[in-house]
């Protein structure tokens, strides 16, 4: 729509513009062109015409606004049919690439300096020439015969590139849409150009009655050739004679080849100069086989395949690249998904991994069997091996996905005709900001690893769900774990210094790692540096932020030191209970704290009172943003080894008859006032439900278990059910108590 509207505005038209989700691209050439962009349902009073794409149903409100004024309407076709009526015409029509050939065939007459107009179906990926140009007598244009409008053009020139049944709800058989193709050969008044590869279009041609047909195709290495339907015949190499034009064709891919002698023909036809440098200048179009980003992670790329065997072409040619090929798709209309489900799983069977998201509808409703889920099914028919994601409503976790799948090395598709182009846009915006974290966390390494003692770990993407009870999560952009307090000290200051998000890691529990990791340094205690265990002559204990729970409690009844009992079996560092105010048994850590040490995310060292410091249920307000470095524990009493024994082994009893034994990160849910999250989700029959391997465990409802292979979103997910359970039968909001590790919970519940 955009190049018309160019086109016209050129031509003198008083244009205004509206669109439902403007292109940025767009918005800026038609605002350059003076063209007045507006609300929907903008136009001014005084619009004569109303010029609307096929895609655009008639019960938008623009469109039923506009009826209601009286205001007549036309489609992208037939408007562009009239506007270059009495013009010749040279229409690029087909199933398959037309845009980019059009979009070839202006870059070669203008580099020849043929005097024409013309109004591409898409738009350059750069300036160096406009898609739209008016004004001259010969008009390149690409004609759609999705919509029935190819039946308004009688052409100079017709070049059709490629001939397959498609748009069924407008052609119901192949005959239908061959008819449209034989009638249009007949209007053509000077030359037609088919494909030598392509059968249909040779039988249709054969049978019209009319213009000369000529014929394109590829001979040897990227030659293209002439030949007339009577005889003779001219060969052109792209290989030794153009080289250039060569270097250009190889890098769109090798099935551009034809594209490419497509336009090169009809250039010559018309008597431009072809050369060396012909397609040299060709910058590609917008969604046609472009690159999006190429690094040593991903090569990114998006096209605006639609059809089964655009597809197949496209995935061919980017499988040439020898890279492991993930791609994800978007099914264009509800009738060409259901006319062509098999085919489409058969052509994405091509992709090592496939992400595929719901029909982009095109203003159809649905209709049976056209749907994502029937292209689906049709994989789980074929029996394939290629891994599918299918993501309905395009599920929010889609990129986040498409990340955690990629390997280093990967090409990646964004194929389909709909709104994909805009997922593809933020994945590379993603990466691009993954560029400069990356380019910041090499300097902050650079800087920090010089002054650390060799016995500090810093490490890059290390994984951390192994470090986690649940066993779930990805990496962490820099993990450490430093061996003394000024290792640490090095660490936070330098961090601080340069905005590096910092999070603590004890034991892992009461914590869910995202599945893409975590975009941070990530500091665990796990030097037996920080597992001090030191009784004092004030009766008071030194405990390491590093000491686990369990070898608290341990050394604690040794020492014959009564108060620690209900600690046992928490799975916890000293730090990790300090910072969460862990509790069981009805003890709370904070109930045997007197002083805690602590440092800083600035690097500053302090010490606070128990009475000074802020702590309520499951949270300690002064450790938010601050490492726990230990703390003076003061024991309750003193009393014989067996007898602190014997409570530490009934509290153990305790936990194996009410806590699951497989993998869990604790109770998940905040118990609401006056009553138990786990009795809540008990009564709600919740118990066993799974999501993946994620299942609300059988022994303890408030638990959440991993059965093997669960992953974050799982869990998630399951949390999500959960909640809407619990909410819709009793009316609370079930609050988490498992922390989501560098996330808020506000952004998934």
């Amino acid at each position: 729509m955009a190049p018309l509207g160019l086109y016209l505005a050129q031509l003198g038209f008083d244009l205004s513009a509206e669109d439902d989700q403007w292109n940025p691209a767009t918005r800026e050439l038609l605002e350059r062109a003076g063209v007045a962009l507006v609300p929907v349902n903008g136009a001014p009073p005084a619009t004569e015409l109303v010029v609307h794409s096929s895609a655009v149903a008639p019960t938008h409100p623009a469109r039923q606004a506009a009826a209601a004024r009286g205001w007549p309407q036309v489609r992208r076709g037939e408007m562009l049919a009239e506007v270059t009526r009495g013009r010749k015409l040279v229409a690029i029509a087909g199933s398959h690439g037309k845009t980019t050939t059009t979009a070839m065939l202006i870059t070669v007459l203008a580099r020849a300096g043929f005097e024409c107009g013309w109004v591409l179906g898409g738009l350059f990926p750069d300036n160096a020439l406009p898609p739209a140009r008016a004004g001259a007598d010969w008009v390149v244009a690409e004609v759609d015969e999705s919509d029935g409008t190819i039946g308004l053009f009688a052409p100079e020139i017709t070049v059709v590139v490629n001939l397959d049944w498609d748009h069924s709800n407008h052609y119901p058989r192949p005959a239908d849409m061959e008819n449209e193709f034989a009638a249009l050969f007949t209007r053509t008044r000077g030359a037609v150009f088919i494909s030598d590869a392509c059968v249909r279009s040779h039988r249709l041609a054969a049978a019209a009655q009319g213009a000369p047909v000529l014929t394109f195709g590829r001979t040897g290495d990227f030659q293209y050739s002439i030949r007339g339907e009577q005889g003779g015949s001219q060969t052109l190499g792209l290989g030794g004679k153009f080289p250039l034009a060569t270097a250009t064709v190889r890098a769109l891919g090798d099935f551009n080849a034809a594209n490419a002698a497509a336009a090169l023909a009809v250039a010559q036809h018309l008597g431009a100069k072809v050369d060396a440098a012909s397609l040299a200048s060709f910058a590609g179009v917008c969604r046609r086989q472009t690159c999006l980003y190429v690094s040593e992670r991903v090569s990114v790329y998006e096209d605006y395949a639609h059809h089964p065997t655009e597809i197949r072409a496209l995935l061919a040619s980017l499988r040439k690249r020898g890279a492991r090929l993930l791609v994800v798709f978007q099914p264009h209309r509800y009738t060409r998904t259901a006319q062509f489900k098999a085919e489409f799983a058969a052509a994405l069977a091509g992709a090592d991994q496939l992400f595929l998201l719901d029909v982009y509808a095109a203003s159809e409703q649905p209709v049976t069997g056209g749907t994502a889920a029937d292209i689906y099914a049709e994989f789980t028919k074929s029996g394939g091996t290629t891994p599918v994601a299918y993501l309905p409503g395009n599920a929010p976790g889609l990129l986040a996905a498409v990340r955690a799948a990629v390997r280093t090395g990967d090409t990646l598709a964004f194929v389909g005709a709909g709104d994909i182009d805009h997922l593809g846009r933020e994945f590379v915006a993603q990466l691009r900001a993954d560029e400069l974290r990356d380019q910041a966390w090499a300097g902050f390494i650079a800087e920090v690893r010089p002054r650390l003692s060799t016995e500090t770990k810093l490490l890059e993407r290390e994984i951390l769900g192994p470090k986690t009870t649940m066993r779930v999560g990805g990496p962490a952009r820099v993990y450490s774990e430093p061996a003394t307090e000024t290792d640490l000290q090095v660490l936070l200051s330098a961090a601080h210094a340069r905005s590096r998000p910092v999070l603590m890691l004890g034991r892992g529990s009461n914590v869910l790692v995202p599945d893409e990791g975590v975009e941070g340094l990530v500091i665990s205690l796990g030097h037996p540096n920080w597992q001090a265990f030191t009784p004092g002559p004030d009766g008071r204990i030194w405990a390491g932020a590093g000491l686990r729970l369990k070898n608290l409690c341990g050394l604690a009844a040794k020492a014959g030191l009564v108060g620690f009992e209900f600690l046992e079996g928490i799975p916890a560092t000293v730090g990790g209970a300090l910072r969460m105010n862990a509790g069981a048994m009805g003890g709370w850590m904070f109930d045997v704290v007197d002083e805690v040490h602590l440092m800083t995310f600035a690097g500053e060292k302090r010490v606070l009172k128990r009475t000074a410091m802020h702590v309520d249920y499951r949270h300690c307000g002064d450790l938010q943003d601050a490492v726990a470095l230990g703390a003076f524990l003061k024991p309750s009493a003193q009393a014989a080894q067996p007898d602190i024994k014997r409570q530490l082994d009934l509290y153990q009893k305790k936990r194996l008859e009410s806590q699951p034994r497989e993998p869990s990160a604790g109770c998940i849910f905040k118990n609401p006032p006056g009553t138990g999250a786990g009795k809540l989700i008990d009564e709600a029959g919740l118990k066993g439900e799974r999501v993946g391997d994620a299942e609300v465990s059988t022994v303890h409802a408030n638990f959440i278990i991993n059965r093997g292979h669960a992953t974050t979103a799982d869990i998630v997910a399951l949390m999500r059910r959960v909640r809407e359970r619990v909410k819709g039968l009793r009316g609370i909001d079930l609050e988490p108590e498992v922390m989501l590790f560098g996330k808020n919970w506000r952004d998934l519940l």
